[in-house]
């Protein structure tokens, strides 16, 4: 059975999320659950913002009582390296944190990585993604011009697809919603735009969902607009 997938609008390794990562860590079944942290997003705002987010992880997950291991892939040549391939490999949950969602898919869309985190996934492993963690799980990425998050729209490319017809919009309550209401017009047919607030999480697999953190989930299904808050189940 596919594991449980966890989509986080942001606060990755904070305590923010902890009560979170807790029921994340439980979903495993394991008294002392495998984590790769792979921080790879973050990777092109330099070596030391790579390495602290890594160290971040591997501290907050091992004081929830996890054994984390920081999975460090930095360009494609480390996305196919056995090592990393083996952490993602043998790990219960799997952490994709948050920085730039093109890098991270370019490293995962074709690589050894990238087909060791869908068979985790395939086995039953919890895959959990913050940010552009959670954009690139999704079956559709936007493609971003060189003004942050929603600069200008350059088309679609397919993203990993372990939640098949989404594109995720972390950060949302951040966001004016009239700049989501373009991407909601343009978004490919068929496709769910899921915003997901900051310190907020949206859990779940086999299209059952339960959103959990501080905020609300909104889900655009075409131009119908649904609330969800804490506790509320959600159906993708």
């Amino acid at each position: 059975m596919n594991g449980v997938i966890a989509l986080v609008g942001s606060g990755e390794f904070t305590p923010a999320m902890a009560g979170v990562d807790r029921a994340l860590l439980a979903a495993t079944g394991r008294d002392r659950p495998r984590v790769a942290i792979v921080p790879t997003a973050s990777w092109p705002d330099g070596e030391t913002v790579f390495k602290r987010w890594a160290a971040q992880g591997e501290a907050h997950f091992a004081a929830l009582g996890a054994a984390p291991v920081p999975v460090l892939i930095r360009d494609r040549a480390s996305a196919d390296d056995p090592l990393a391939v083996a952490a993602i490999s043998d790990a219960d949950l799997v952490y994709l944190s948050g920085g730039k969602p093109g890098h991270l898919l370019g490293m995962l869309r074709d690589s050894t990585a990238g087909a060791a985190l869908r068979k985790a996934h395939a086995r039953g492993a919890v895959i959990a993604g913050c940010s552009a963690g959670a954009m690139v799980l999704g079956g559709h990425q936007l493609r971003v011009g060189g003004r942050g998050f929603l600069g200008l729209p350059v088309g679609w490319q397919d993203g990993l697809g372990l939640v098949p017809g989404l594109v995720v919009v972390p950060h949302y309550d951040a966001i004016p919603e009239t700049l989501v209401a373009p991407l909601v017009l343009a978004a490919p047919e068929g496709a769910l735009v899921v915003g997901i607030d900051e310190d907020t999480a949206v859990v779940g697999r086999d299209g059952a969902w339960r959103v959990q953190g501080r905020g609300r989930v909104t889900v655009w299904r075409g131009l119908r607009r649904e609330r969800h808050r804490a506790g509320a189940a959600v159906s993708f």
